[in-house]
């Protein structure tokens, strides 16, 4: 290893990205959402949520969502406080009826597990899983009414194809984690019930607020579980945010800022061609990674099946160099957030892609670091 200081290196300016923002969340917030959140000011940051300007805010996510995701008559998106987190819970009281499937590969498909598994009104879970940098493959499971599937692993760098389980009961939901997927990946709602997300990763807005895209079949176990005997918690009671979300509203007071930069990024991606024109752009900027790793000695993506590599997390294992030094110094060049997931203990780059990253930036960043290599080795 090098005994240089790399927060002494320096990177020629001309090969510096235009913005040196590559976290996985919260990621790279686009300018115009800032001035859509200057203009905002007065007219609806400060005002009662319960109040037209901001009603027509959620309004406007909500139907914007509904086209980007190409959703069909009888689907709703419905919106509440908490993130992803709190997304687990509520679906361990809203949408689990007895049992529940979960495909394990990361950090956070095993939380949403062991909400799941820890929940004394259900029945003891079913967990499959498989080594990080893979993903199992999750068929019927005898008792099952929720399979519980992650879109993209943002821990490890792995995405999924999304598919009902073979075998599944006629009535089962099929349950995906999309924090960082939606927005950023094309998906079938015709294999999915229910597609949940946070917007501080595609969407480029802030955290604290969870989405979720509802089938007709999941929308009618939210209603049957609501009216059994069940307790659930008002904050976690997905009946209760669905009859706000359909009046274009939340269950209670929501961070106004993030619902007016999350709409500002909805409309940006309609405006350039919808969640394809997103997909696409992503794809290119992960090819450009995967591809500079492979053609590197000391750089290798850490997700070995191409097929499952995300287009919007990359994660790049290191050798010759600590991955820590390398992102140290490209953060002292403005360049900042490559570094590993902190859990996954690799000597890791993970590089978020999302659509708001300018693909040339990402091409510029694998340049920086061939200068950072060079200094370190």
């Amino acid at each position: 290893m090098s005994d240089v200081d790399p927060v002494s290196i320096r990177i020629p300016s001309h090969l510096l990205p235009g913005d040196g923002r590559f976290g996985c969340g919260p990621s790279k917030v686009r300018p115009e959402q800032i001035d859509a959140l200057v203009a905002a000011g007065r007219s609806v940051i400060g005002t009662s949520h319960r109040q037209p300007p901001v009603k027509g805010l959620v309004r406007s996510i909500r139907t914007g969502l509904t086209e980007l995701f190409a959703l069909a008559d009888g689907w709703e998106i419905v919106m509440g406080n908490g993130g992803s987190t709190a997304f687990w819970d509520v679906a361990t009281f809203g949408l689990i009826r007895e049992r529940s499937a979960h495909a394990v590969f990361g950090e956070f498909s095993s939380k949403f597990a062991e909400a799941a598994t820890k929940a004394p009104h259900l029945s003891e879970a079913v967990v499959i899983r498989s080594d990080f940098g893979d993903h199992p493959l999750l068929d019927g499971v005898e008792g099952a009414d929720v399979y519980a599937l992650t879109h993209n692993e943002t821990s490890t760098g792995v995405a999924m194809e999304l598919r009902r389980p073979s075998g599944a009961a006629a009535d089962a939901l099929v349950v995906v984690d999309a924090t960082s997927a939606a927005g950023g990946l094309l998906w079938d709602p015709a294999e999915v019930d229910v597609y949940y997300f946070a917007p501080q990763k595609n969407f480029a807005s802030d955290g604290g607020l969870w989405l979720a895209a509802c089938s007709p079949r999941a929308l009618e176990r939210i209603r049957e579980i609501a009216v059994s005997r069940r307790w659930v918690p008002a904050s976690l009671d997905i009946k209760i945010a669905l009859d706000n979300s359909v009046a274009d509203q939340t269950y209670n007071t929501p961070a106004v800022a993030t619902l007016v930069m999350l709409d500002a990024q909805v409309r940006w991606m309609l405006d350039n061609g919808g969640l394809r024109w997103c997909a696409e752009r992503t794809a290119a900027s992960s090819s450009t990674l995967y591809s500079w790793a492979e053609s590197r000695e000391w750089a290798t993506p850490f997700v070995k099946d191409p097929d499952k590599r995300s287009p919007v997390v990359g994660t790049i294992d290191i050798t010759g160099a600590r991955a820590d030094d390398i992102s140290a110094a490209l953060r002292a060049n403005g360049v900042v957030d490559t570094d590993s997931y902190r859990k996954l203990g690799r000597n890791q780059l993970r590089i978020g892609m999302f659509p708001a990253v300018d693909p040339a930036d990402v091409a510029a960043l694998t340049a920086c670091i061939d200068v950072v290599m060079d200094s370190l080795t």
